[in-house]
């Protein structure tokens, strides 16, 4: 087999460089036929203007459409084989309690044999028989009703990696060295702030819910999500301290947390942010990155605390433990 040419820094950067000449072409084109057409068919651009179409993204629409009906009628015809292999979440408490695996010592072990047998080993977005079948094991095994979709809502992605966050102004003046004390402290405190702003206007009106949320705060993508310029009042508003569970899909290690921050960047090649507390526990004070799922809490009466899940030694339905 004959070798690839080399590429060096200079070609990268022509090739750069003439990728985005023409790209920029083409986007002078797309306006100058825009217009062209706005003109020509005032009628017609009405029309599209009315439903929310927007011309230059008509040919999007259209593959969506037709992707959207190949997809449907395949699932309908020949439903995935994949998803007959995956067990269904009682046979996995019930292997549990039978304790047919002598490697199972707790039931973190049988969240990460579980969650070993359902995903892949490279995060990727999870199907919703996936989605379903960890909702259901979370609710039995840790003791949270959480959810992969809460009131229609749903992240890019449910299994990503997660990566080390600073600490969060809390008020104006706020200091690392009020942030507790010991190992957290090394991370420093972020010179921005979070994607909503202080918690709390003073020092003085700093409540214990403020403190707690900022300790085990969550970082999503809320400016990926697809619809986020369409529906930002709504979503911001709904995104808003709300409430996470995280699990570690390598050590069953689970905490809920409160998202209050925006990011990280695609580029960083992470889809969620933990507080200096949530990576601890996660995984250790070492743990700067690393696979989790991230599913909303349906905790509609706000009575799941935030923190660590000690579900090592709960009772699980039909009593596992005693």
């Amino acid at each position: 087999m004959g070798q690839l040419p080399t590429q060096t820094y200079h070609t990268i950067e022509k090739d750069r460089a003439n990728f985005d000449y023409l790209r920029n072409k083409l986007k002078i084109k797309k306006l100058q036929e825009s217009d062209k057409f706005q003109i020509s068919y005032p009628l017609a651009h009405e029309f599209l203007k009315g439903k929310g179409l927007d011309l230059g993204k008509i040919r999007e629409h259209s593959s969506k459409l037709i992707g959207a009906a190949v997809m449907s009628g395949s699932l309908l015809l020949t439903p995935p084989s994949s998803f007959k292999s995956l067990p269904a979440p009682h046979e996995i408490i019930e292997k549990f309690r039978q304790n047919t695996n002598p490697n199972l010592k707790s039931s973190h072990d049988l969240i990460v044999e579980t969650l070993a047998s359902v995903i892949p080993k490279r995060a990727r977005p999870l199907s919703r028989v996936e989605e379903k079948l960890i909702e259901q094991v979370f609710q039995n095994v840790i003791g949270v009703t959480a959810r992969a979709t809460l009131e229609g809502e749903h992240l890019n992605t449910t299994y990503g990696y997660i990566g080390a966050e600073q600490h969060l102004r809390r008020y104006p003046g706020d200091k690392i060295s009020d942030h507790g004390e010991g190992k957290v402290l090394k991370e420093g405190i972020a010179p921005g702030l979070g994607a909503w702003g202080y918690f709390t206007g003073s020092r003085e009106s700093l409540s214990e819910s403020d403190i707690e949320r900022e300790k085990w705060y969550a970082v999503v993508q809320t400016l990926y999500l697809p619809d986020w310029d369409r529906r930002q009042p709504f979503l911001k508003s709904w995104y808003k301290y709300r409430k996470v569970l995280i699990v570690n899909t390598n050590n069953g290690n689970a905490v809920v947390a409160t998202i209050a921050d925006s990011g990280p960047a695609a580029w960083t090649g992470k889809h969620y942010g933990g507080s200096p507390e949530v990576m601890a526990y996660l995984g250790g004070e070492r743990y700067k990155k690393g696979p989790v799922i991230v599913f909303f809490v349906d905790d509609p009466e706000n009575k799941m605390p935030l923190g660590p899940v000690e579900y090592n030694n709960m009772t699980l339905a039909g009593g596992l433990y005693e």
